[in-house]
């Protein structure tokens, strides 16, 4: 199913959007311009001022209804989502696979066919398989938004690092970022280097050849296996989580091996520039990518604020996408 639904995908000539002509759907990052990503962050940006403020009650998404549809695990995701949808005024409603008709046999499509029975206005969708997110954006009504599906994509994940980034260092141009770790199984860093080679960073993927997905560099980065190097001198360093259930065995020789060569401690980071940003999508495994001295440093980890900026960008996401499904 996993290449059936592929096919179906990102290559979704409105370079990220679906093939619709109308922005209604938020599935990848890939081909994305940047004046599509930039509205995103600015609108993103006065989100972050608005829930500092803490008036963050709006009424733009009343009478509207958002539906969370999560087939695997998350917190961050699904709550900042929920936070999101809340903070916007939606009728917010979080839907439990593992209770639901999904787990007694029913198909995806049999799922979409209900959902747009319910005259759902915003569904939010995490999957297993890749193009999950495309196939029901092809089939129901709502502005589908991709929060996450399989190893290919997790856009509002890269949004909120570009943000992050772009708060902390002014800019996205110019910046050399390093993605390390368990490149080949992570959407987040798909997504992040489709967002941040577009918006002109250079970006740099680091770990082990078992974890580099094949012909990675066709996607403009430099590939690195020697982390001591290839942190020499880097604004960022964005650090994966080890991503042991989606591996068939064997790709890692030991938690201590892996942390020995790939791990992110002091010493290594002292190699990047002075002040250069840490950055984690979460949850961590300390001790595994990241020390936990590194992880909670007080002036260069940003990954609390990753958090922060995530329900903005959420908002931001809802804001664009509910907007579009208007006209």
């Amino acid at each position: 199913m996993a290449r059936a639904a592929e096919a179906a995908e990102p290559r979704t000539r409105g370079g990220g959007y679906f093939a619709d002509g109308g922005g209604r759907h938020l599935l990848g990052l890939q081909g994305m311009h940047p004046t599509r990503i930039e509205p995103f962050l600015d609108l993103a940006e006065s989100y972050v001022l608005l829930n500092r403020s803490r008036k963050t009650q709006r009424d733009l998404l009343r009478g509207r209804t958002l539906i969370n549809l999560f087939f695997e695990d998350s917190t961050r995701t699904r709550t900042s989502f929920e936070l999101a949808g809340k903070r916007l005024g939606a009728d917010v409603i979080n839907m439990t696979v593992s209770s639901s008709s999904v787990n007694k046999g029913e198909t995806l499509l049999d799922t979409a066919a209900t959902l747009n029975a319910m005259r759902t206005d915003l569904l939010v969708v995490r999957h297993a398989q890749s193009g999950a997110p495309a196939l029901l954006a092809q089939k129901v009504d709502a502005s589908v938004i991709n929060a996450g599906d399989g190893t290919h994509e997790h856009p509002t994940q890269a949004l909120l690092d570009a943000l992050t980034i772009r708060r902390r260092c002014g800019r996205l141009e110019g910046l050399t970022v390093a993605i390390c770790g368990d490149v080949a199984h992570s959407r987040v860093a798909r997504s992040n280097i489709h967002l941040l080679t577009a918006m002109g960073s250079q970006v740099r993927v680091v770990g082990p050849p078992t974890l580099m997905p094949a012909e990675v560099e066709r996607l403009g980065v430099s590939v690195h296996h020697d982390m001591d190097r290839a942190l020499e001198g880097v604004d960022v360093v964005m650090m994966l989580r080890l991503q042991r259930e989606r591996m068939s065995g064997g790709l890692v020789p030991s938690a201590r091996e892996y942390f020995r060569f790939f791990g992110l401690d002091t010493a290594r980071l002292a190699r990047a520039k002075p002040g250069a940003l840490v950055m984690h999508p979460g949850p961590m495994n300390r001790g595994v990518e990241i020390d936990s001295q590194v992880a909670d440093h007080p002036e260069q980890s940003v990954i609390q604020e990753q958090v922060e900026m995530g329900v903005a960008v959420r908002m931001a996401v809802l804001d664009r996408l509910s907007r579009a499904n208007m006209v």
